[in-house]
């Protein structure tokens, strides 16, 4: 039941925006803080109530919805200066939802615990769209009266919560798997897309045939229209998966386990990310092969 229930989200970027809506759309009372000012405004001009801080927001929250960037953000909107641990109420849980280690999860869950807070170790899959429609799939682990607590956010948010083990770690082993995915099938469109260019295929047919073939993914799908438009306005960035790749390959290596795609689609989001591109949508990684092969990418269109 969510009657009386309060949730707060820290991180109103694409998805933590369309998280916070889809919270308000559910008639729970929402508060919302963002490093940006302006995010907070937006958010206040579409229902929500704002906040200058985590710490301002943390006392009046029964479920705190955490989705920043990665384990550093997660570190000082919780614990910092204005940090929002020392400020909630007893039994009060968080919902950690940025890709980070499965270990810094497990030892955050047991930092939390020391304050008499709950967590879901919760990341996210589904893109702005699906957060806009509360429709993100949650890749949850922690214990039944963690979930128990968030339920009333987790069914406002989700389309899918997954719960996969009784204590933090599981979530997020998955959804560093699955950003293994996305990864590697972004760099392996943008490359097969760079290809056909070069042989002289009009990246549209190309796209219309790939997209009802069996190369195609999910990414493929979703992402080559970027490219086929022109538009890099980073709904995710090529920083992204320099970073979550990163998390991808330091797993492999503290479980002594090859990943030679993962690699190689690292990699290619590093040489974008240090070509000046890293704040583009992931779809630029296409530009490596720009600047390498002099290939003519498709320009934006006129508004």
């Amino acid at each position: 039941m969510s009657e009386g229930r309060i949730a707060g989200v820290i991180g109103l970027g694409s998805m933590g925006m369309g998280a916070a809506r889809s919270l308000v759309a559910a008639g729970i009372e929402t508060w919302g803080t963002d490093v940006r000012a302006e995010s907070v405004e937006d958010f206040v001009a579409n229902g929500g109530k704002g906040a200058a801080n985590p710490a301002e927001l943390a006392s009046k929250v029964d479920a705190l919805l955490v989705l920043v960037v990665n384990a550093a953000q997660t570190e000082s909107v919780l614990f910092g200066e204005t940090g929002a641990v020392k400020h909630m109420k007893k039994g009060a849980v968080v919902v950690a939802s940025s890709t980070v280690p499965a270990a810094y999860a497990r030892e955050l869950e047991g930092r939390l615990a020391e304050h008499g807070l709950l967590m879901v170790d919760g990341p996210v899959s589904g893109g702005a769209a699906k957060a806009a429609t509360g429709e993100m799939t949650v890749m949850g682990s922690g214990t039944p009266e963690a979930f128990e607590a968030a339920d009333f956010l987790l069914k406002a948010i989700a389309m899918k919560v997954y719960q996969l083990g009784d204590q933090a770690g599981p979530g997020s082993t998955v959804k560093t798997i699955n950003q293994l995915l996305a990864g590697v099938h972004i760099a392996a469109a943008a490359e097969a897309m760079a290809l056909g260019i070069r042989a002289g295929v009009a990246p549209t047919d190309l796209f219309e045939v790939i997209s009802n073939s069996a190369g195609a993914s999910w990414m493929f799908n979703n992402r080559v229209p970027h490219i086929l438009d022109g538009d890099y306005a980073p709904l995710s960035a090529v920083n992204i998966f320099v970073k979550d790749l990163g998390i991808v390959l330091e797993t492999g290596k503290e479980l002594t386990f090859p990943l030679p795609l993962s690699a190689a689609a690292h990699q290619q989001f590093l040489g974008a990310a240090a070509a000046g591109l890293g704040k583009e949508d992931d779809s630029a990684v296409i530009k490596v092969f720009q600047k390498l092969a002099g290939i003519d990418l498709p320009e934006a269109k006129d508004e």
